[in-house]
């Protein structure tokens, strides 16, 4: 019987002496997560083998129910593995609510610090993992297939291959959506005027902000790219612009034109299922693009932001929302369970590329702003949307569905939150013949 046996599982995490004895025998799965953890376990741990780590009275904790999730655990890079295990029902999660696990993820990620053990200890742990638990196995029916295995498909950004992405993320189902996103049917960043302000408060807010920076008035001609389910497009119409949306969603636009009918707007508002790209128009007084760039492609900069460019009149506005990296010079693929699960081919990258990006196109770079804490509200409200219409939501788009999002969200809430990642409005013109941005006041224009 090795040091680590004789230990009982209630002070496994202060016993220091013998977390630095190296095991000879066969080592539990609760030993084998204290020793990868260095004995800091911010929440309890259980497994199936009987045994547990982990301060006993924690509020917090995690229990592993089957070998395929030790097989998910051991196989998945960063944080797929746990996701997969997850998803699949193979790890429970205990002191949190699934449509909004965010304490538990705060926990792992402030307090759960992962080493690597010495060669002698490593060995130690997979043979007691047991090599048929190494082997790769097939991930749940969520998962989208590795980004290797989809350029077999079509190339990374063709239309087809967006359309695909856009698919996978968008067409869950509107009703779903609704329960999540609230009333205003907005998934994008809300701008919160107060720290109190609801989440439909927050979104018209957005609206409103966007509106204003583009210097939008009765009679105007708006183009919202990747418009989603109509939000922007039927704001500017209630106030006599003409607006015109693309989304790469049949389902968002679908919805989308059934609202604009609804609210009596078809005379100034259309939502198109299609590809931006596709828009034949041109002359429009202001571009929109909320959410979209994400699903770009870096390399694929240069001529989205020649095409906006080419759909404005001289002089016209162009404002772009986007989530980005708080730095310019990391990777800018998204990589583990935010790829695979939620934005197929997405990508990040900061706003000083996109910035650079847009002026290399001759637009002229106005102003610049970053959101990032009004997205960490914006997405503490949808999970608990998400709560509140937990079991709706399971009936309508099935467990493992509604576990991803959960995750999804407080995931992104805790980024949003650490600085992880940013969101940052860019607005810009089209110059007017060379002399400059025209009859633009000299100061920001817009109420903050």
């Amino acid at each position: 019987m090795t040091t680590f046996q004789q230990r009982s599982s209630e002070d496994t995490h202060n016993r220091e002496g013998a977390r630095s004895a190296e095991p000879q025998g066969k080592l539990t799965l609760a030993e084998i997560l204290e020793i990868l953890a260095g004995g800091r376990l911010p929440l309890r741990f259980t497994a199936y083998d009987g045994s547990a780590t982990g301060p006993v009275d924690a509020q917090l904790g995690l229990h592993l129910k089957t070998p395929r999730g030790t097989t998910y655990l051991a196989t998945g890079r960063g944080d797929l593995g746990l996701a997969r295990a997850y998803i699949a029902g193979d790890l429970e999660i205990h002191g949190v609510h699934p449509g909004d696990p965010y304490d538990l993820l705060k926990a792992l990620t402030g307090d759960l610090v992962f080493t690597l053990p010495s060669p002698r200890v490593l060995a130690t742990i997979i043979r007691s993992i047991g090599i048929g638990n190494l082997r790769p196995i097939k991930p749940p029916a969520q998962e989208a297939p590795p980004r290797w295995r989809r350029i077999a498909g079509a190339l990374r950004h063709s239309k087809s291959r967006d359309a695909e992405a856009i698919h996978h993320h968008y067409d869950v189902s509107n009703t779903f959506y609704e329960w999540v996103l609230g009333p205003s049917m907005t998934y994008t960043c809300a701008c919160y005027p107060r720290q109190d302000a609801s989440l439909d408060e927050a979104q018209e807010n957005k609206y409103r902000l966007v509106f204003e920076k583009l210097r939008l008035k009765p009679g105007d001609r708006l183009l919202d790219v990747g418009c989603g389910w109509g939000g922007m497009v039927r704001y500017a119409a209630r106030r006599g612009v003409r607006a015109t949306g693309v989304t790469l969603s049949e389902q968002q636009a679908a919805w989308a034109q059934r609202a604009i009918a609804d609210e009596g707007l078809a005379g100034l508002a259309e939502v198109r299922f299609g590809d931006y790209r596709d828009i034949a128009e041109t002359g429009f007084d202001a571009v929109s693009s909320i959410g979209l760039l994400e699903h770009i492609g870096v390399r694929n900069y240069p001529a989205y932001f020649v095409f906006l460019q080419s759909r404005l009149r001289q002089g016209g506005l162009l404002l772009n929302h986007c989530i980005t990296r708080p730095d310019n010079h990391s990777e800018a693929s998204t990589r583990g369970f935010i790829d695979r699960y939620v934005f197929p081919d997405g990508e990040l990258t900061g706003s000083g590329r996109i910035i650079s990006a847009a002026q290399d196109t001759g637009l002229e770079v106005l102003h610049e702003e970053n959101l990032r804490q009004h997205y960490a509200l914006t997405l503490r409200d949808w999970c608990a949307n998400l709560v509140e219409h937990w079991d709706d939501a399971v009936a309508e788009v099935g467990l493992e569905t509604a576990k991803v999002w959960g995750l999804y969200m407080a995931g992104s809430r805790l980024a949003f939150e650490t600085g992880g990642i940013q969101l940052h409005q860019v607005l810009a013109v089209k110059p007017a013949d060379g002399d400059g941005p025209a009859d633009l006041p000299l100061r920001p224009w817009w109420t903050p």
